[in-house]
């Protein structure tokens, strides 16, 4: 693991002082509280904002400033036809933009300046300069494991890491010299060189498809800058300081900080789908002093001074001099490789990290070389009986050496013998599986949302059930001649769709009127129209945005009447039953994690100012102005409780009208905050809070996260079954504690404890005993991951983790998806498995010991990299259940049968060379010896491998519990290698001894005998898989007996050659009845202390398969139900690797 220490380097740098970064508390609703070290807050935050108290029964633990953002206002248009209200001039000045962010812009707000030795320099519209000192990476990147100089030793090197292969190796080395010779050179390689060269070709198809990709990949064409004019070079080619012009579509071809858009305002509409799997619209902007530029026709120069490429696909720290002014840059004005441009025409942008420097490329892991566990628990065996094969020629070699100086006047023949099968590489083990990462959009969900019902002004329109059985509405409006509906279908309720047709009359329609109004304005949707296949006469009206919960919502506001049918940076429209009304958007302050609320500041056609919020109850509940309307707040209550007691997800709606001083005081602030060079995250959260607060409650809204079918049933099969599933998104807090709620991962029982950390020093893990004690849930966001992944605490946060129930990763990058899988596998020896379906879990896929790539809607990127693919989540259960079961049993007993099988035949030439004055002559003919692990026993050994099922399907996913044989290692373990290599010894003993005994005083030559002991032993070896053989069939019969026969046929065709030594030795021998005697008696007394243990053991101490086989045994014989209990899952500790 010393060499995936790379993964973990936290991104962006740690800060010097913890003392200069804000943290604020992030609550659960655990019973019990963590007490951590209070770092100082940034200078300008509101220590009392309501948002930042915690109640007494909640966890808390201080929390990294995860995003404060800020709208795009814009100034207001005169002269529409459509009413428009603001205040004063306000409508005639032109407000500046703010800057939204990702989560980890708290970083640019802790550092005034970037430091030279920290930075990166990239000089605008000029590549030379840019490379110049630091000569960056090219743009070409390569995924590809080897190249043609390094396949074969690469190759090699990572074959021989099995320790069979090595064996077999010096066994056919040995072979070469003439001394030690037992078969024929070339033979003795073959089945070494034939394994080799099976796994290196199918090594280097992988490894030709990933160059092939990586060429298609580098020779796409982008349009470049030179010489004042945009030219299509080749990505590969692409340098950091050049301008690019991405046109609508067009995905990304490095990380380029945006300069100008076809959007006046300088919005840019990405989809993230290769980075974080989310399939919704991304909004980033470029800063209005770039906006007028035209490259073509003015030349572009400047500076920008950014952060060293790292990891965190969520943060970015720059500042860009231009035009003798220093602007602050953050994540919302870059744009990453592997974006897709959508919804907007064109993008101009400056590429300042490429290649492999990109975040897409740093976040890839690369391919790695997987191992079972068997695979390295049979390396450990292989090792033990090398050493004890070596004292075996030991003791045979110095006994030979006694016996040769007490005959100095003999001469014997020497030769050295062993044979066995060259073992292939098992199979990657999926039957003990003890952890499941899982990714969340597209794995566990389809990524849908659906409105269900409402609670507006302490009046439930659902009767406390998710309007199953209402009718679905089908709005309808006309945009530029043309007709419009909505592209989702809502169900809605009869009564509320009334109340919002009959305006503001009354005071109860009033209310519904400013509910729906906000759910249609307080959000970031672009609404799209799109063409309706299934009716050519009719529109579509698409809303995209960055959330689907915001979808939902947008889309049961248009089912009730109040559709968003135009949105700019500066205004939107909304329809509200058939009139059109425009309201200016003077601010937005988007969701945070921090805040757990969004508001949007709206000048409406009253020329009144509003501001509309919504957000979690928790948020909510602490700035609504508890002094009116406390009976509504209650019943509001009751409601939220009753909704997430169906699984839903809530939000409580909110507002209040803005006097003219609040609004010029918000204004002026807002415009300071949005401008500021330094500390712009913590000032806009404090404007933010500042404006959200003495709210009157409007409602609350449920929504439905759509699972995929079966995920809640399939969860539930793996915990039973003994598997921790731990769930690693990209996606905000809230939404993964929601979907945790909704696939049944997280119950109300459960005590949450949840880390949202921004520094090593709040990161404490005093809620251990706690966990230990109860059952919990642990939830840690990718801001707390930076600091824990690249430190000692890594180890305290496994022991707690270990200790919970459920772990929730949120805001995670690619990469440390794949340190917690590493993590995962340095602190156990426990298996892991990863599943996911987007390009951003492809590291996570790999670093796990199985992984798992969902075909969804999110390219193939992750079924590319996966050792399984599949279509949902839900066939992960007969996968790991049933196939994981019955591969695990097979493999397990196949390798001891093996070591059996082997081992048997090896003893009996050792018994005969402690006979043979200790030579190494051998009475087996060389051809039997050879065509024993050929045809002999290896038919047998294959069919039952493939086709033998200890349990049916049906009682394997009917008691989850069984697959706890694997994780407790039940069908291959120390103790049953050595009970097996002990049964082994003693059915050689009386293999050898039986004969020797029965023929001492006769006249049978040595070739017979050795018949007789090849005969015995293939006999014995296919007996002894038949004991175990839990399902016959006609094939098992044939191959079985019929190895049997084929035995006796090569034998005796073998002795049939006068050029063969044993001529005719198996004819003079099989004519005496005492053969026959001799050939039962062995077969009797090598397997009866093994069907006796098997037997007592059985019956008095049976296993759960064993009770199920019985259970499945009895109902189909009586035709009755079978009830059968199985054992609890234990957790035993795992040992450390």
């Amino acid at each position: 693991m010393a060499a995936e220490r790379a993964l973990l380097i936290p991104s962006p740098r740690t800060p010097k002082s913890t003392q200069d970064l804000p943290s604020f508390p992030v609550s659960s609703n655990s019973g019990v509280k963590v007490n951590l070290d209070n770092p100082i807050l940034v200078s300008g935050m509101d220590s009392q904002n309501p948002t930042e108290s915690s109640s007494s029964n909640e966890i808390s633990l201080k929390s990294a400033s995860i995003r404060s953002l800020s709208s795009n206002p814009s100034r207001a248009s005169r002269g529409n036809s459509i009413g428009a209200g603001s205040f004063r001039d306000l409508r005639s000045k032109p407000v500046r933009l703010g800057s939204r962010r990702g989560d980890s812009e708290v970083f640019s707000t802790s550092q005034k300046e970037i430091s030279d030795e920290d930075a990166r320099l990239v000089y605008l519209n000029d590549p030379a300069k840019s490379n110049e000192r630091f000569e960056f990476t090219g743009n070409s990147v390569h995924t590809a494991k080897y190249s043609l100089i390094s396949f074969i030793p690469r190759n090699l090197f990572e074959q021989f890491h099995r320790v069979a292969y090595i064996y077999f190796l010096i066994i056919a080395v040995l072979n070469q010299l003439p001394q030690l010779a037992v078969f024929g050179r070339t033979a003795s390689i073959l089945p070494l060189a034939f394994v080799l060269l099976v796994t290196a070709v199918k090594d280097a198809y992988e490894d030709w498809r990933r160059q092939m990709s990586d060429r298609v990949e580098n020779n796409r064409l982008a349009w470049v800058l030179v010489n004042d004019q945009f030219q299509q070079k080749k990505w590969k080619d692409i340098q950091v300081g050049e301008i690019i012009k991405i046109q609508a579509n067009d995905t990304l071809p490095c990380d380029m900080v945006l300069l100008s858009t076809s959007d006046s305002t300088g919005v840019a509409y990405v989809q993230t789908i290769n980075l974080d799997g989310e399939s919704n619209l991304k909004t980033r902007y470029a800063k209005q002093e770039t906006l007028s530029k035209i490259p073509e026709k003015e030349k572009i120069s400047g500076l920008i001074k950014c952060e060293k490429p790292n990891r965190n696909i969520y943060g970015f720290q720059a500042n860009m001099d231009i035009d003798g002014k220093r602007l602050s840059l953050g994540p919302s004005n870059i744009i990453l490789r592997g974006c897709e441009l959508k919804n907007t025409s064109w993008a101009i942008g400056v590429a300042v990290y490429c290649g492999r420097e990109t975040k897409a490329m740093l976040n890839n892991s690369g391919s790695p070389s997987k191992r079972s566990w068997l695979e390295s628990r049979m390396n450990s065996e292989i090792i033990v009986l090398s050493v004890f094969l070596i004292a075996l020629c030991t003791v045979v070699s110095i006994s030979a050496a006694v016996w040769l100086r007490r005959r100095r006047d003999h001469d014997p023949y020497f030769s050295v013998h062993f044979y066995g099968a060259c073992p292939g590489r098992p199979g990657l083990l999926h039957g003990q599986i003890k952890y499941v990462f899982s990714d969340k959009t597209g794995t566990l969900t389809e990524n849908k949302m659906e409105f269900q019902c409402a609670s507006v002004w302490g009046v439930d329109y659902s009767d406390g059930k998710a309007n199953t059985q209402n009718q679905q509405a089908r709005y309808f409006v006309k945009v530029d001649g043309k007709v419009v509906r909505p592209k989702m279908t809502v169900k809605v309720d009869p009564q509320l769709l009334e109340l919002s047709k009959s305006g503001r009359d009354t005071e109860e329609a009033k209310h519904v009127h400013d509910f729906f109004l906000a759910l249609a304005a307080c959000n970031t949707i672009v609404p799209l129209i799109v063409e309706d296949k299934s009716d050519p006469a009719m529109k579509l009206m698409d809303y995209q945005g960055e959330s689907p919960d915001e979808q939902a919502l947008a889309y049961a506001a248009a089912a009730y009447g109040f559709m968003l049918v135009e949105r700019t940076s500066g205004h939107i429209v909304i329809d509200i039953h058939g009139e059109r009304q425009r309201f200016n958007v003077f601010g937005l302050h988007e969701f945070d994690s921090d805040r757990k609320r969004m508001s949007v500041i709206l000048g409406c056609p009253d020329s009144t100012v509003r501001v509309f919020v919504k957000g979690a109850d928790s948020s909510m509940l602490s700035v609504i102005d508890r002094s009116l309307n406390k009976n509504v707040i209650q019943t509001t209550k009751g409601h939220l409780h009753a909704y997430s007691s169906l699984g839903l997800r809530t939000l409580v709606i909110g507002m209040r009208d803005l006097s003219e001083p609040e609004f010029e005081d918000w204004h002026f602030s807002f415009e300071t905050a949005s401008t500021a060079v330094v500390g712009r995250v913590a000032l806009l959260r404090k404007v933010a809070g500042n404006v959200e607060k003495n709210l009157t409650i409007l409602g609350a809204s449920a929504i439905e996260d759509k699972l995929q079918k079966g995920v809640p049933e399939a969860i539930e099969s793996l915990r039973t079954a003994g598997i921790k599933v731990w769930v690693l998104t990209g996606d905000k807090q809230e939404t993964a504690i929601s979907i945790g709620y909704s696939s049944k991962l997280l119950t109300n029982k459960m005590t949450q404890i949840i880390i949202n950390s921004n520094s090593r020093q709040s990161y404490n893990t005093g809620a251990s005993s706690e966990a230990a004690r109860s059952t919990v849930a642990l939830i840690i966001d990718g801001t707390s991951l930076v600091y824990i992944l690249d430190s000692e605490l890594e180890a305290q946060l496994f022991q707690l983790a270990s200790t919970c129930s459920v772990v929730l990763c949120c805001r995670v990058a690619p990469l440390q998806k794949a340190g917690i899988v590493a993590l995962v596998k340095k602190k156990t020896s426990d298996m892991t498995l990863s599943i996911g379906d987007g390009a951003n879990d492809v590291s996570m896929i790999q670093m796990a010991d199985v992984g798992v790539g969902i075909s969804g809607q999110e390219g193939r990127q992750a079924v590319m990299a996966s050792d399984f693919s599949m279509g949902q989540f839900r066939f992960l259960v007969p996968l790991l259940l049933v196939h994981g079961h019955w591969n695990y049993q097979r493999m397990g007993y196949m390798i001891l049968y093996n070591f059996y099988r082997n081992a048997i035949f090896v003893f009996v030439l050792f018994w005969y060379a402690l006979f043979a004055c200790f030579t190494l002559t051998t009475a087996i003919n060389e051809w039997s010896s050879m065509l024993y692990s050929i045809i002999y026993t290896s038919l047998p050994t294959i069919v039952v491998a493939i086709l033998d099922k200890d349990v049916s399907r049906n009682n394997l996913l009917k008691y989850p519990q069984l697959y706890g044989a694997g994780q407790r290692q039940e069908a291959y373990n120390r103790k049953l290698f050595w009970l097996t290599m002990l049964d082994t010894v003693w059915q050689s003993l009386v293999v050898f001894f039986v004969p020797i005994f029965a023929y001492w005083a006769s006249t049978i030559d040595v070739p017979s005998i050795g018949d007789l002991w090849t005969l015995a032993v293939v006999i014995l070896v296919n007996l002894h898989l038949a004991m175990d053989i839990i399902r016959w069939n006609w094939i098992f019969h044939a191959v079985i007996w019929g190895s049997i026969v084929a035995t006796f046929i090569c034998v005796m065709i073998l002795d049939s050659f006068p050029m063969l030594a044993g001529y005719w030795a198996i004819f003079n021998i099989m004519g005496q009845g005492s053969f026959w005697v001799c050939l039962l008696g062995i077969i009797i007394a090598a397997l009866l202390p093994r069907f006796v243990v098997k037997v007592m053991y059985q019956h008095f101490t049976p296993d759960d398969i064993q009770i199920a086989r019985e259970a499945e045994t009895l109902g189909s014989l009586r035709g009755i139900a079978v009830e059968v209990e199985m054992n609890p899952i234990m957790e035993p500790p795992s040992p450390r690797r």
